[in-house]
């Protein structure tokens, strides 16, 4: 029996979460205008929904974040 979030057979793994380009701007503190351009240029995974909209992988957003985070923390060091 699966639950909300679940795939048929996936062994109670959770279904991947994606954001939009202002949940990840906000993240990021850029502007969506800043996360489309990036998504365009290959800076940013996405993939576009049906109806051609960009959705990004929460996780590869937020691990983005955490290396961004390390690389600056270094500098102050």
């Amino acid at each position: 029996m699966t639950g909300p979030g679940r795939r048929p057979g996936s062994r109670n793994q959770p279904l991947p979460t994606y954001l939009r380009t202002s949940q990840v701007a906000d993240i990021l503190h850029v502007s969506p205008k800043t996360v489309s351009r990036w998504a365009k240029e290959g800076k940013v995974p996405f993939l576009h929904t049906l109806g051609g909209h960009r959705r990004y992988p929460e996780a590869d957003i937020r691990a983005m974040v955490a290396e961004l985070t390390v690389q600056v923390g270094r500098l102050h060091t």
